[in-house]
């Protein structure tokens, strides 16, 4: 099966600017992010999609100059910069969609939704460990056959759909066939544990993460992380009383399938 992971990124962010590119353990975010992403063993081609706006030249001369491959799309449209990216690299017969505010990501959680997408092929139309989420946030996974990928690029119309990428897919659950991927251990920490970037905090709980566990061991996993956060509470606190800020908060009156309790106001 021929899979592309895409890696949505820019630079202008109006939270967190040049979020993408501030340094965790002497390289940018997002070098290290698809680092991590490079150790799913079911990833495939890995590229990083970003904008066509001049800002983001600095972005692709950085992916560059790391041997990340690269694509130009759409500022505002994401659904279609996917879809473009997939045509661009292809042939693909499956899209995978992680954001590139996950620089913790688990390559394991990775392989663990690619892995039930290959074993159940062709039963479904999208797969992802979002909908609902278990994981600690930032461990985002969504994949999707290029034909159905398709489809959402020719008829979603919201612009939420548009921006989201994804939404048309779980949003329409009698047309689509969905499953989810949860995390093995039964728990649910996604409104509790925050290991994504949006705010300034997140950026200082992230890098005292990665200056914790990168020296002795840069394949650090998602187990690694919640030892380390019981151990040392004072990391935990850093970005705790953003746990559960998402973008969901903004669209609860459009969205049909996300009640209130999955998302939190700051």
């Amino acid at each position: 099966m021929n899979i592309l992971t895409v890696i949505q990124a820019r630079r202008g962010s109006s939270r967190l600017p040049d979020k993408v590119t501030l340094p965790l353990a002497g390289q940018p975010l997002l070098v290290r992010m698809v680092e991590r992403v490079q150790m799913a063993k079911l990833a495939g081609q890995i590229v990083v999609a970003t904008t066509t706006d001049a800002a983001d030249d600095a972005l692709v001369a950085m992916c560059e100059a790391h041997g990340i491959n690269v694509f130009r799309g759409s500022p505002t449209d994401l659904l279609d910069r996917h879809y473009q990216a997939a045509l661009a690299f292809g042939p693909v017969d499956a899209v995978v969609k992680i954001p590139s505010d996950c620089p913790l990501i688990d390559p394991a959680v990775i392989d663990s939704v690619l892995g039930y997408y290959i074993d159940t092929a062709g039963q479904y139309d999208f797969v992802s460990n979002l909908h609902p989420a278990t994981y600690p946030d930032g461990n985002d996974v969504e994949v999707m056959p290029l034909g159905a990928l398709e489809t959402a690029w020719r008829e979603a119309q919201r612009p939420l759909e548009r921006e989201h990428t994804t939404p048309f897919f779980w949003e329409n659950p009698g047309r689509f066939r969905l499953a989810n991927v949860a995390w093995e251990t039964g728990l649910d920490y996604s409104m509790s544990h925050r290991l994504t970037i949006d705010y300034r905090e997140d950026y200082e709980f992230i890098k005292a993460v990665f200056e914790a566990l990168y020296p002795a061991n840069p394949a650090f996993g998602l187990d690694d992380i919640l030892a380390l956060l019981k151990q040392r509470p004072d990391i935990y606190a850093l970005n705790a009383s953003l746990a559960g800020v998402n973008w969901y908060r903004n669209h609860l009156d459009e969205l049909k399938t996300v009640a209130a309790d999955q998302t939190k106001a700051l």
